[in-house]
């Protein structure tokens, strides 16, 4: 792997700062490369940037921007096998995985580019001597604090739908994964934006993050990671009496009912969890299974996971490392702690030979009739872990379903159809799949969490409401 110096993107061009951090390879844990740590300064010349951009911007018809959205789509795609190296190397995922990252990232500025031409106000009927309407403006300068885990899709949903809205953009992606957010905003550019348009300030996130957060510049503000720093995040946007969207934690859970497809429900359970490493927000990190299912669900569950191949990203394993070796030690402190069930699989890190001894790598693992009420069954472990719990009754099912402090996804795998609308509609998160796990689900499906898991919606149609605010107008004949 190339070892490259990373410098964040300001008003069109590479913005360099006076000091760096090493981007570590989680697979072997040597150095990628520096990594610039914006300062306070560069933050403000990149909100100032936006800002400056937007002025224009803001008057872009819906044609244009459609017209260099799509483009920017089609020359992600172009650029997919660079941006899936980097992606692979940054986080750790496999290549497939990486691939996959690209393709939904040129998909959300090709899906905004075609329905913002279609978004708009209403005429509102008050009275024959009235005409009301309503129109959608953007905010102006949106600021994008996003995770690790997925740095191509998380940074392209929320620019796409900003961008599209007539609001420009500063980003400031994760100390680890940095890469290929700033090769995005160089094609955003190519592609003809305004210079300006989209900046990404690289660096720590106590030093740049924080200085994002807290700028008076800012007008919306968007963030994906934990609920903590999410709190954190909420209160900064408070401060300024100004929108946010939090896409936060999860505890999402799998609920396997007694006349459920075993065999068909088995991948989509293994896949959930061991997806990027666990690494992911709405992960099946709870597997819920009826009692009549239990012992067969959890032994071709532990076959499945003992066959997944273990590696580098660039090789195509079946799974990664974790981002790094300080995400492998809190991932190992949840199973030192277990107090209570089995760890049926897994349960400690690999052994690996040669450069890979060092990387941040977890076996896949599964920890069979733990207490639903205990630290791993309730905490987002975020590494292939995954907890199961038995049920004998549908509102006991439904009871461990909600019982956490998370709401982002859940499954429900049954062949009765009553069953699966009463799951659904009772279950407490933003998306309910049924007899399939998708794991935020495409990018036209409206995304975000009930209870500690965030707030705002992300993906669909539904994103431009919340990249826009609405302003009636009301003329008297």
């Amino acid at each position: 792997m190339t070892v490259s110096s990373t410098q964040s993107f300001i008003a069109g061009v590479h913005h360099p700062s006076t000091a760096s951090y090493e981007n570590i390879d989680p697979a072997t844990n040597t150095s990628l490369g520096s990594v610039a740590r914006a300062s306070a300064e560069d933050v403000d010349h990149a909100v100032n940037s936006a800002a400056e951009a937007q002025r224009s911007w803001r008057k872009s018809s819906p044609e244009q921007r459609s017209r260099l959205l799509i483009e920017v789509g089609r020359l992600i795609r172009a650029d997919r096998d660079n941006l899936a190296q980097l992606e692979s190397a940054d986080t750790g995922k496999p290549l497939t995985q990486a691939y996959g990252d690209a393709d939904t990232c040129a998909r959300y500025f090709e899906f905004y580019g075609h329905v913002i031409e279609s978004y708009y106000g209403h005429q509102i009927p008050l009275g024959d001597d009235m005409h009301v309407y309503t129109r959608r403006e953007p905010y102006g300068v949106t600021g994008h604090i996003v995770a690790w885990n997925y740095p191509l899709q998380l940074v392209g949903r929320a620019v796409a739908a900003s961008l599209a809205s007539g609001n420009c953009a500063v980003a400031k992606p994760a100390d680890e994964t940095p890469r290929t957010t700033v090769r995005l905003a160089e094609l955003v550019h190519q592609a003809g934006f305004p210079a300006g348009a989209f900046n990404v300030v690289t660096g720590l996130g106590a030093e740049t993050g924080a200085a994002l957060a807290g700028h008076p510049g800012i007008n919306h503000l968007g963030f994906v990671g934990s609920t903590a720093t999410g709190s954190t995040i909420a209160h900064a946007a408070a401060d300024k009496v100004i929108p946010s969207v939090l896409e936060l934690g999860g505890k999402s859970a799998n609920v396997v009912f007694a006349d459920a497809d075993v065999d068909a429900t088995v991948p989509s359970l293994v896949r959930s969890i061991v997806q990027n490493a666990g690494q992911t927000c709405s992960a099946g990190s709870r597997l819920l299974v009826h009692r009549d299912v239990h012992d067969e669900v959890v032994t071709k569950m532990v076959g499945a996971m003992e066959q997944i191949t273990i590696g580098r990203g660039a090789d195509d394993p079946g799974l990664g490392p974790l981002i790094s070796v300080k995400q492998l030690d809190r991932v190992a402190g949840f199973l030192d702690r277990l107090k209570q069930g089995t760890v049926a699989t897994g349960g400690m890190s690999p052994q690996l030979d040669g450069e890979l001894a060092g990387g941040a790598f977890f076996a896949p693992t599964l920890v069979d009739n733990a207490d639903p009420e205990s630290e791993i069954a309730q905490d987002e472990v975020f590494g292939p872990v995954v907890v199961a719990s038995t049920f004998s009754e549908d509102e006991e099912a439904l009871a461990l379903a909600n019982g956490t402090d998370y709401g982002l996804v859940s499954a429900v795998w049954t062949q009765n159809i009553s069953r699966a609308h009463y799951m659904a509609a009772e279950i407490e998160a933003g998306q309910v799949f049924i007899n399939t796990y998708g794991a935020g689900g495409g990018v036209e499906l409206p995304f975000g969490g009930f209870k500690k898991s965030g707030y705002g919606r992300e993906k669909s149609i539904e994103a431009l409401d919340e990249y826009t605010q609405t302003k009636t107008v009301v003329l008297k004949y």
